[in-house]
């Protein structure tokens, strides 16, 4: 019998048999093959083509996501914005509504048909505002707090409303109710909306800041422009021809996409930036002191309403005047040009002395001078110092606002409209770049 086939030694040895030391060898040989074909001219020729559309393609990429992004952020700024503004209008309606019916309250019994109509509308306009602010509200933290406000605003109106009725009818319980609803406004919905303004304000500091981040990406737009250029560099020394008519349109391309993609993202940072400082301030600025001005037209008629028990509510007025002057300081400084003397710090003035005079009134003892002076609507009145200050600080916040949003809102569209031009002339700068490198390809073919 004849004995099996035997064989001893590492599996490498038997015939056919590839050993892992083999693997080396195979790479190194592709890497000479690499090394060999870029050793040639038709290799350079190539690797250099595959940069400059590298390149073009890079400066057309990073360009479009530039203005894309920075797009983006401008339009969250801009909707945040405005989410904050009509917030703060919200806030002012029903501050406003407070004000008007605690002044109607101290003329007693059935309250002027103009103060009721001008309550009726302020209470009316924060009631519509209250569902699209909760549509456009960002989480579900803030729609379920304006959807308490919405259900405190409802109790709200219904104490004012027994407050009016008892006050008709001389009951001294109507102060009671109206105590509560005042209460109710000031601990319940007020605070809840000043929380909401804070986490809005909070994001539109962050969407602006987003809106410089876009400039980091103009760092590989230049990579893409500085990369064309050294293909062409080493093209006309390998050449001796001084221009490719390719690559020259591919450098008129990404030249003319990146001056567009730097200049809208510069100028979309510097718009934010104006915007930040400028109107966006001043309408936040002046919204709040309305709001805080409107509120101390309510301690006014508290301090008279409590009838020598009021220091307290005189000492909230003096509060909130003192704060709302330094945001309508800040304001002025933030959106300068006012016109002096009919700006709104200049008319709050005007309405603080008013006040001064009703103080003097009540202080010396004469209550009832003090209320008529408080609830006149004639043209020298507190009341219309008070309604042309408001007027003013409305047509302000609308101005200011309107401003910033539109300005937000052409700066977005000019990234955006950036950012396809950057992309396109990439895209056209690749093909004329492959287009002209391959003209000197086919010489050597």
């Amino acid at each position: 019998m004849t004995a099996p086939l035997t064989t001893t030694g590492p599996p490498s040895a038997l015939p056919g048999a590839t050993g892992p030391g083999d693997a080396a060898p195979a790479r190194t040989s592709a890497g000479a093959r690499l090394s060999a074909e870029l050793a040639t001219t038709p290799g350079r020729l190539a690797l250099a083509t595959t940069v400059a559309v590298v390149a073009c393609l890079l400066l057309g990429v990073t360009g479009f996501l530039a203005g894309s992004n920075q797009s983006a952020a401008l339009d969250d700024a801009q909707r945040d914005a405005a989410q904050l503004v009509g917030t703060q209008e919200l806030r002012n309606d029903l501050v406003s509504a407070d004000a008007t019916a605690t002044n109607a309250f101290l003329v007693g019994g059935l309250e002027p048909a103009e103060a009721r109509e001008r309550y009726e509308t302020s209470l009316s306009e924060a009631a519509q505002a209250l569902p699209t602010l909760a549509a456009t509200a960002q989480g579900a933290e803030e729609t379920a707090d304006l959807s308490t406000v919405s259900d405190s605003v409802q109790r709200y109106s219904g104490l004012v409303e027994s407050a009016r009725a008892n006050n008709r009818q001389g009951f001294p319980v109507g102060a009671a109710y109206l105590d509560q609803a005042s209460a109710a406004l000031r601990d319940e919905v007020l605070p809840t909306l000043d929380e909401v303004a804070v986490s809005t304000s909070e994001r539109v500091d962050d969407d602006l800041g987003s809106v410089s981040l876009a400039q980091a990406l103009l760092l590989l737009v230049l990579l893409g422009l500085v990369a064309l250029g050294a293909v062409q560099l080493w093209l006309a020394r390998r050449t001796h021809r001084v221009l490719n008519t390719g690559l020259a349109v591919a450098s008129v391309a990404l030249l003319v996409g990146g001056i567009v993609a730097t200049a809208a993202v510069l100028g979309g940072n510097g718009v934010a930036r104006s915007v930040a400082s400028g109107p966006y301030a001043a309408t936040v600025a002046t919204s709040q002191a309305l709001s805080l001005a409107t509120d101390a037209k309510s301690m006014e008629s508290f301090t008279l309403i409590k009838r020598g028990s009021g220091a307290e509510f005189e000492e909230s007025y003096q509060a909130s005047i003192a704060e709302a002057q330094t945001l309508l300081t800040d304001a002025a400084d933030a959106e300068a040009g006012a016109d002096t003397g009919s700006d709104p710090l200049s008319l709050l003035n005007a309405w603080d002395a008013k006040h001064a005079e009703i103080r003097k009134l009540d202080d010396g003892g004469d209550w009832d001078a003090a209320v008529a002076a408080a609830t006149s609507t004639a043209d020298d009145s507190a009341g219309a110092a008070f309604a042309a200050f408001s007027d003013r600080a409305h047509e302000e916040v609308e101005a200011t606002s309107e401003e910033a949003v539109d300005r937000l809102g052409s700066a977005a569209t000019t990234a955006q409209i950036a950012a396809w031009v950057a992309l396109v002339l990439g895209v056209a700068g690749a093909v004329a770049a492959a287009t002209g490198m391959n003209v000197r390809l086919k010489e050597y073919r």
